[in-house]
Formats: C-alpha cells, sequence, structure tokens
C-alpha cells in the first residue's frame, strides 16, 4: 500500500498541565517505538468524539478524569507503517493522580526538560510551541 492509499489513523494526545509542568508518558516495552516519550492519549473509537476519546484513552491509562480540555494543535505525521492524525488538547481541570494502569513510566516535565527526552516524531515539533495555557 502506499502513501495515498494508506487511511489515516485519528489519535488525541493530552497536554496535561501541573504547574509550569506536564504529563510526558514513555512506551513500555512490547509496544510499537517502546522507549519513546509522549503525550498521553490514544486512538479515537469509531462513532466516538475528540473529547470523548480523550477522556476514555486518560482514564484507561492514567486514571485521570478531565474536564474542558481544550484543542490546541493538529498534525499529521507518516510514520514507515502507518499514517496519523493526532488532536492535541491542553488540559488545565482534572481529578485524581497519574496512575501507571498499562505499566508505562511517567513524568511531569517543564517544556524545556522535554526537548532532552526521545519523544515520538509526531509530537516532537510540538515541544518547543508548548506553554501553559
Amino acid at each position: 500500500m502506499d502513501q495515498k492509499e494508506r487511511k489515516r489513523i485519528e489519535v488525541v494526545g493530552g497536554i496535561v498541565w501541573r504547574g509550569d509542568s506536564f504529563l510526558a508518558t514513555q512506551r513500555p516495552e512490547g509496544h510499537p517505538q517502546a522507549g519513546y516519550w509522549e503525550f498521553p492519549g490514544g486512538k479515537v473509537e469509531a462513532g466516538e468524539t475528540l473529547e470523548a476519546a480523550l477522556a476514555r484513552e486518560l482514564a484507561e491509562e492514567l486514571s485521570l478524569s478531565i474536564r474542558h480540555p481544550r484543542l490546541w494543535r493538529t498534525v499529521e505525521h507518516d510514520y514507515p507503517l502507518r499514517s496519523v492524525r493526532v488532536h492535541f488538547f491542553h488540559i488545565t481541570d482534572y481529578s485524581g493522580e497519574p496512575i501507571a494502569n498499562e505499566r508505562q513510566a511517567f513524568l511531569w516535565v517543564t517544556p524545556q526538560e522535554a526537548r532532552d527526552l526521545p519523544f515520538l516524531e509526531a509530537d516532537r515539533p510540538l515541544l518547543p510551541l508548548l506553554k501553559r495555557p
């Protein structure tokens, strides 16, 4: 299948803020691109709104309950085996403390600190643009 025939996977990513830091998660062993850091989130399921997908993913992965996510940017990226369209949301209103439900590591990092971590290719270009809303 060539690039033109490849269907884009709709994905959501949450930029969860605590003070001047945001939550970064690391893909665990056994997952594609294991060891890379990312904004938490995941695939949008059929019939699901972006906001509902984000709320579901953050609840499943990290036990966070989010309110009022704000769409910030949408990025399209072609990986070797798939293409993604990632919708990034700022999240400042949430409850709970992160729990690594999928055995993933996580850190609270400033945008400056995050630049030193190996972030996924789709996420990396956003790091210099990040600031708390």
